[in-house]
């Protein structure tokens, strides 16, 4: 990323935006590059000063950008950039605000693609079979110590070192075997969460053991801007979390090392090697079961859009729906009622003989 001379203000934006709207971290990473782009293109045509900076070059910028970049990310840009300027007007860093009235380009409203309820209960029978498939008792993981048990009762001249030569294979598969069998506990438990719930994957991978209440079958939600929802889940989520927490966690939690184990002792979803899991290994276990199942390839977000339809679909109120999925705004969620109408005008060209 390019340095600017406004480098000092950028981060003093930044740090408002942090400290007074609650934006994530991938998103305030993505404000600054924004602004930092932006603003170095400016500084290689002589501004030094933000009050040089006028609404036709601000115009001038997102013509540029806009050749290389798609309308939903010019989109974002303009935003950051818009936010920027408001900013420095009202902290007394310009004299006037030019991004005031800078449009942000229209996106397309675009369909969500989400499974028909076969396919997702498909995908789901088919991450359950594979926890039955990969199934292994683990007996916690400890090798016997030298010198106790059947090792206790050799003669003085066979050493510990042979016997734990002669042992360590069948160790390694006991370990290797008892961690597959709670990958695959761990990803059955995160699939059954995302539809269940409807969840955003961000949202699902900064989740903790204490943030789930079995007796009410809830859990609680830290969504954008640090709003907190509480969300419902059926039994079959129920099942699968109680799995994993009780079998399969704590394989998966041996692995880590002490600075890992720290950071992670409360994280819900654990990765390999024992810290909480991050957004790439939770949407690749999506998109693998997607495979795996014969079902369309899909993202957790698109697990998100297929949750919310089928809610709506089985007679779900859209205000539910809205506070379920966290919606700030209600326009948001109608989209799914627009993909619910295209699947019953399907739904009627098939079967309505005058269709």
């Amino acid at each position: 990323m390019s340095s600017t001379q406004f480098d000092g203000d950028i981060d003093s934006f930044v740090s408002y935006l942090k400290s007074n709207r609650g934006l994530s971290a991938n998103t305030l990473k993505a404000y600054r590059a924004d602004l930092t782009a932006c603003l170095h293109l400016f500084e290689l045509r002589g501004v030094t000063d933000l009050n040089e900076i006028t609404l036709d070059d601000l115009r001038s910028w997102m013509a540029v950008e806009s050749r290389d970049h798609a309308r939903s990310s010019m989109a974002r840009k303009t935003v950051a950039v818009r936010g920027f300027f408001a900013w420095a007007y009202e902290h007394g860093l310009t004299t006037t605000d030019p991004a005031a009235t800078l449009m942000t380009p229209s996106i397309p409203s675009t369909l969500p693609a989400v499974l028909t309820e076969s396919q997702a209960e498909q995908l789901l029978d088919v991450a359950e079979h594979a926890v039955a498939t990969n199934q292994y008792k683990d007996d916690g993981g400890a090798a016997a110590a030298p010198g106790s048990g059947k090792a206790a009762g050799k003669t003085a001249d066979k050493s510990a070192d042979t016997v734990n030569r002669s042992e360590a294979p069948a160790r390694a598969d006991k370990r290797d075997n008892a961690r597959v069998t709670a990958e695959s506990q761990r990803n059955a438990a995160i699939l059954e969460l995302l539809y269940a719930t409807g969840i955003r994957v961000a949202e699902l991978v900064s989740m903790d053991v204490a943030d789930i209440d079995f007796s009410n079958r809830t859990i609680k939600v830290t969504g954008k801007g640090n709003k907190q929802r509480v969300v419902p889940f059926g039994l079959p989520a129920q099942r699968a979390l109680e799995t994993w927490l009780e079998q399969g966690r704590p394989v998966l939690a041996r692995t880590a090392t002490d600075a890992v184990k720290s950071r992670a002792a409360n994280a819900l979803f654990l990765g390999a090697r024992g810290g909480r899991i991050d957004q790439r290994i939770a949407r690749d276990i999506v998109h693998r079961a997607a495979r795996e199942a014969g079902v369309p390839d899909i993202s957790p977000h698109a697990l998100r859009h297929s949750a919310a339809t089928h809610m709506l679909d089985g007679g779900a109120d859209l205000r539910e729906v809205q506070e379920m999925l966290g919606h700030s705004s209600l326009k948001t969620t109608q989209r799914y009622t627009h993909v619910s109408i295209e699947q019953l005008k399907n739904r009627y060209g098939q079967a309505f003989p005058r269709a």
